[in-house]
Formats: C-alpha cells, structure tokens, sequence
C-alpha cells in the first residue's frame, strides 16, 4: 500500500505542470501542430517531421515545468510573453510559406531587414486584407480565438452556465478534476516525455552545433551532414535564421572594413577584356573534351582544334561547396594561408579599383524569399548593397530558368553601350546554374540528345532508372556547352581572354559509388577526390588576343600540365589584368616562371589532394 501511496503522489507531483499550466501546454501544442501542417508543401514525398509530436510534447513539458516553479505573477507574464512571441512567429511563418512557398529563412529574415516604411506598410496591409482572412492564415487566426475564450471563460461562463452543453462540460471538469486521474496522467506525461526526450537528443545535439557555429561556413557544412538538425518549429527557424544572419553580418562587417585598405599601385590593362564563366556542378568525366566517350562537348572541341583554347589538365576545386568555393575564388587569401577568407580583398574590388569596369551575371546568386541557405552562405558578400557596389559597376537583376537568359542580360547591356563608355578595361564574370540538380531542369526539353538506352553498352549494370539520370546529366552537360560557347561567340572579334571553371565536381553513378550529386562527409578518400574536386578547366583566346599577346599565349600553352586549385585564380586574374598590388602573389599566378607547382593542394583545407592521387596509383 505504501508503494501505491508514493505512486499516487508521485503522479499528483508529475501532473503540476499541468494543472498549473493546462491551457498553455494544449494551446501551444496545437499551435505547433497546426504550424507544422499549414507549411507543409504540397509535393509528393513531403510528411511531417518524423518526432515532431514527440520532440513538441517533450519541450512543452519542460517549458510547463519551469513555469511552475516560478512565483505566479511572473508565471503568468511568462505565458502571455510565450503566447505572443509563438502566434506572430507562427503566423508570420506561415504567411511567408503562403505568400512565397517558403518558409522562415536566413534570406527572407535578410530581405525583412532591408525593408523600407512603404513595403512594410504594403506588408501589413497584405496581412490584414480579406484574401488573407480567407487563406492558411485564417486557420491560425481561428485557433488564437479560441485560446482568447478559453482564457477568459471565468469571465463569460455565468452568461452561459444555464446553456445544456455547459452540462457536459461541468461532468467533464469534475471527471479531470478527479486526483486519481491526475496522478494517472501524471505518470503518463512523464512516459511521454521519455520517449519525446529520446526521441530528440540527436535532433537537440544537431540544433547545437547548428547554433554555435563559428561563421556561416561551418553552419552550411553542418547542415550538409545527413544527420543535420530538423528546425522543426518556426521559433527555431526564427532562432537559425537570427543567428545566421548574425554571423553572415560579421564577416560583412569585416569585409567593409577592408574596402578602404585595397591598394592599386598601377594598372597596365595589359588584357582589355577578361571574361570569367563559373559553372556548376560539372563532372570532368562527363566531358568528352577530357575523353567522355560520349559527345557532350562538341563546341569546346571544337575550339580546341583551333588551338586558342586551352584545356588544363589538373585542376581541382578546394571545395565541393558552391558557397565555400566562391568564398575562396574570389577572396585574394588561398587556402592554407593564415587567417580567413575575409582577411584579403576581393578581386572584383581590386579590379574596379584599378579603372576595369566589372560585370557580374549571376543565375543563382540573387536574393530571393525560396533561398536554401546554401545559397545565402554563397551570396551574401555579393548581395550586400555596400560590399556590391565595392564589387561591381553593372549587375543583372533576375534569375533565369535557363542559362540562355544570362546571355540576353548581356546582350541588353552591350546594346546599352555600357561596356563602351571610355574605361580601359572590362572584367565580365558570368555565373551559371550549369549542371545543378536537378538535371533535366538545366536544358528545355526540345534539346535533349541522350536517352537511357543510349547507356545500355556503356553502363550495362545499372538500371533503366540510373541510366535516365546519367541521360540527363549529359544533356545537361551539352547544353552548358552551347552556352559556354556562345558567350565565347561574343567576344571572337575582341581582344579577349575568356576564362572557364566549374566550382565544383559531380557525382552521377560513377563506378559503383552508387551516388548522385556530392558526398558531403568529413573524410576525404581519392574517388570522393577524383569524381567531386578535379573540374574541367580552360583558357580561350580571341584570335585578335592570341596576335597582339603572343607571350601571354605561349605562357597559357606552357601551363596547361602544371597542377593548380582554384583558390589561386585571382593571382592569374590580376596578372592578366597588369594590375600591381600588395596582394598579388606572383607564385599563385599559373603563367608565371615563379609558380609554385609544389604548394600543397588542400581540399577542405585538410586533405592533400596529390598525395591522395599518388597513394591510389601506388594502389593499382
């Protein structure tokens, strides 16, 4: 009898949360809930949150818990302050997945921040209008009114205590009024608690070292772990979305802090026009230049022939990250060096500095509400309304559904003479989607070329399903090289160099990898290396560059075979621009005689990528 009495009082104790806190824990759980399903996108595949129910139910808990320990008038100031902030955030969530398909991100609090009186009188005004009351919202909006009423029932009940439905709702308070029943709830909750507190440790050990993350890089990298943290309610997306932008804002800060200190001691504009194409997510062994038995680069080959373009034949990325690798291509710091990325100038400042008027065509890096905070980490020091105008003098502002939409962007400023208006020099750096997945997304489909049977000799131990995807990858891939081509189309009668690299590698069922897209884990094998870091990388001429800098042209030829990583390619750019500066390192320059060809190069800034290479041949 003693053991049942400690159980009875052992469940009144686990109850107190509840009894003390009963309409909180009901009304914010289904406030949750309710957030989760509204956001939830309509597309085939999508479910809730695996343990959401388990995770939500265990943090309500302890929220209850440690609202009855404290004194009741700072209980109850607690709650109302809990209510407000959870109903705005929720609803503002889910006006932002209704409005924009997305949810709270770090660029939609961005953009939130940039907003002016007017547009946030329009968004307010969007909020309360009619179409509103009658979306997603509504549903929100309906719950908050009935915790309003259930919180001040004390003061409407002796208006409707005569009604026959306030009958069944006095049965059902003395029967929850019952202490037994308590103290079975009591020990229910706290069952539950178990399972949701199990549940969630992984999740919560993910949501920390989401939010204590030293710069927005390392958060990225986190996020790229399968096993990364869900923010399964919208005070955590809120909460990331804070904390990211706060880290984005420090490197900013340091960033325009160094604007001043770039130094340009001259500038012999010994290239007039250096064209600089980023690609994306483009596999070398997808290539035919590099020996693809497929015919995926038919135009670049075609150049080849000509002997003004150059390919190289040992470049490697030092990320397979977009972001970190932008970080890294246009910052003048290279890896392995001390210090950050944000330590040295960015080279378009350096250019702009130095008198070349520079354009950057982006189909990927504009802000935009739907952003993933890949692209944010990537964008952010190209977004940023100062660090942009250090940057650039001319920028596109929309994104396209296909690449050839950035050469329209071209051909618009070019017929606006904007390029033609006395500076000595331009730098235009074009920044395509490529091959980003997903693949048959990256070519209309009047130019598909390959088909899964086309695979069936080539790679006849995969499925039909495999097969398609590789067909798209290489289309894809044809696709890109039609673009690359007609940019270097537009500049044939200049006296132009034109620059091309990938940022990253690609995976599509290479060997028996089995993977599509990229492997994001910490350790770094050679077939990680060889199939996500070595890039494609070339050199193309002009006809009327290649005659009047003929030095420029043997030097590119001499280099093709030296081994290089992309974190270095300001050097070149600079080099070719014959701009002098206290940040130029001549022996991260690939075309000079002082090149370092020994300088380790490290993927991830850890793994020796050459001694990777030269263990796996000693393996064979």
């Amino acid at each position: 009898m003693k053991i049942l009495h400690l159980l009875y009082k052992g469940g009144l104790f686990l109850f107190r949360p509840f009894r003390a806190n009963g309409l909180c824990f009901l009304m914010l759980f289904a406030l949750t809930i309710l957030g989760e399903w509204l956001t939830l996108p309509a597309t085939r595949g999508s479910h809730l949150y695996a343990n959401l129910f388990w995770e939500v139910f265990a943090d309500l808990y302890v929220w209850c818990v440690v609202l009855t320990l404290l004194p009741p008038k700072l209980r109850a100031a607690l709650r109302r302050t809990g209510y407000v902030l959870c109903y705005s955030i929720t609803l503002v969530d889910v006006y932002c997945f209704w409005k924009f398909q997305s949810t709270l991100t770090p660029t939609m609090l961005l953009l939130v921040g940039e907003t002016d009186s007017r547009e946030a009188g329009e968004f307010i005004r969007n909020f309360l209008s009619a179409e509103a009351l009658t979306s997603p919202l509504s549903c929100i909006l309906l719950l908050m009114l009935v915790h309003i009423l259930l919180a001040t029932r004390k003061r409407w009940y002796g208006y409707v205590q005569h009604a026959r439905w306030m009958l069944w709702l006095s049965i059902f308070k003395a029967h929850i009024s019952s202490r037994r029943l308590m103290s079975q709830v009591g020990w229910i909750a706290l069952a539950l608690f178990i399972i949701g507190a199990g549940c969630g440790i992984p999740n919560k050990r993910g949501l920390i070292r989401l939010l204590s993350g030293k710069n927005i890089g390392e958060v990225e990298h986190e996020l790229t772990n399968h096993q990364h943290a869900v923010l399964y309610t919208a005070p955590w997306r809120l909460s990331f979305s804070i904390y990211a932008n706060h880290l984005a804002a420090k490197q900013i800060d340091h960033l325009i802090a160094g604007i001043d200190n770039v130094r340009v001691d001259s500038c012999a504009f010994r290239s007039p026009t250096i064209v600089l194409i980023i690609g994306e997510s483009y596999s070398r062994h997808h290539a035919a230049l590099y020996g693809y038995p497929m015919p995926t680069t038919p135009r670049q080959q075609a150049r080849e022939k000509t002997g003004l373009l150059v390919k190289f034949t040992d470049v490697v990325t030092p990320w397979n990250l977009t972001s970190f690798v932008f970080k890294n291509v246009f910052s003048l710091h290279t890896m392995g060096e001390p210090g950050d990325w944000s330590d040295a100038p960015l080279f378009p400042e350096v250019f702009r500095k130095a008198g070349y008027h520079v354009t950057f065509l982006t189909n990927q890096f504009l802000p935009k509400a739907k952003e993933a905070v890949y692209d944010f980490s990537g964008g952010f020091f190209l977004n940023n309304p100062i660090l942009s105008a250090a940057q650039f003098d001319t920028r596109n502002t929309e994104v396209h559904r296909y690449d050839s939409g950035l050469l329209k962007d071209y051909d618009k400023i070019h017929e606006q003479g904007v390029l033609r208006q006395g500076q000595k020099g331009n730098l235009i750096i074009f920044h395509l989607l490529g091959q980003h997945v997903s693949y048959q997304s990256r070519y209309p489909a009047n130019r598909t070329k390959f088909y899964a049977s086309d695979y069936e000799q080539l790679r006849p131990e995969l499925s039909a399903r495999k097969r398609k995807a590789i067909s798209q990858y290489d289309n894809a891939v044809l696709y890109n090289d039609s673009i690359v081509d007609q940019i270097c189309q537009r500049f044939d009668k200049e006296e132009a160099i034109v620059i091309y690299m990938p940022d990253h590698g690609e995976e599509c069922y290479e060997e028996q990898r089995g993977i599509v897209c990229r492997n994001h884990a910490a350790h770094i094998d050679y077939p990680l290396a060889k199939y996500e870091f070595e890039i494609p990388f070339w050199i193309y001429c002009s006809h009327p560059y290649a005659v009047r800098h003929p030095e420029i042209f043997r030097e590119i030829v001499a280099a093709k075979d030296r081994p290089y990583m992309l974190d270095a390619i300001p050097h070149l750019l600079l080099y070719l621009a014959g701009i002098s500066s206290p940040d130029y390192r001549e022996e991260y320059n690939i075309l000079s005689d002082s090149y370092d060809m020994h300088r380790p190069r490290l993927l991830k800034g850890t793994a020796d990528y050459d001694a990777l290479r030269d263990d796996a041949t000693q393996q064979e």
